[in-house]
């Protein structure tokens, strides 16, 4: 693809944006992958990343590092995992009621 060519796209009343496949491809940007969006000089970017910042322990970042990692677990790692969260969620269930 042309870095000349540009590219509308709306934004959904989410605020969402679908990046379109050949932008995708052309930054090697895939499914799963870790996007890392910023703003620079009044621009919005997005960077593809394979690690998260360390220290950055926010909820995206952490949502971000789990669905990073869990791509490379073994089906019996990722049904033990799932299992705790479960139990966790079920535990904290219990607490609040």
């Amino acid at each position: 693809m042309s870095s000349s060519k540009v590219i509308y796209k709306v934004v959904d009343d989410k605020g969402r944006v679908l990046i379109p496949k050949e932008l995708r491809r052309a930054a090697g940007i895939n499914h799963g992958d870790i996007v890392k969006l910023g703003i620079d000089k009044g621009r919005v970017t997005a960077q593809k990343v394979d690690l998260i910042e360390i220290g950055d322990q926010s909820p995206q970042a952490v949502e971000a590092y789990v669905f990073s990692a869990v791509r490379t677990m073994e089906k019996q790692t990722l049904l033990s995992l799932a299992a705790k969260l479960i139990s966790l969620i079920d535990e904290n269930n219990e607490v609040k009621k």
